[in-house]
């Protein structure tokens, strides 16, 4: 569903098939990706976690008939992204009556060393 957005296509991301209850997106390391020499900019890698969370919310157990709206979300930067596919896997870690939380990791080649986690809330109307 998200990968199909224009900003997601715009990125290359592209779904996959993920564990039980999570989500799990690719993102291609390409020449517009990148930030400082060598490195994926850090907004893209933002990007990948916010729409894997968005896309968890999209694939859940919850009916929304509105687009949920953002509270809050927040990123971790753990170590440099390289230009190398970047994955991102998401869960709702709690869904209320009006707000849900998600959180999603990103690694590159190994998944026991991540990038970046982000945590994102959302009110549902």
């Amino acid at each position: 569903m998200i990968a199909r957005t224009p900003y997601a296509q715009m990125l290359g991301i592209q779904g996959m098939t993920a564990e039980p209850g999570t989500v799990e997106l690719m993102m291609p390391a390409t020449p517009q990706l990148e930030g400082r020499t060598g490195f994926l900019y850090g907004g893209v890698i933002a990007s990948l976690l916010e729409l894997a969370c968005l896309e968890a919310l999209a694939l859940g157990p919850i009916e929304t008939v509105r687009r949920p709206k953002p509270i809050n979300m927040s990123f971790d930067f753990l170590r440099g992204g390289l230009m190398v596919d970047s994955y991102a896997q998401a869960r709702l870690s709690r869904i209320g009556r009006r707000v849900v939380n998600a959180d999603a990791i990103c690694w590159q080649t190994d998944r026991e060393k991540p990038i970046a986690t982000g945590r994102m809330h959302l009110l549902l109307d």
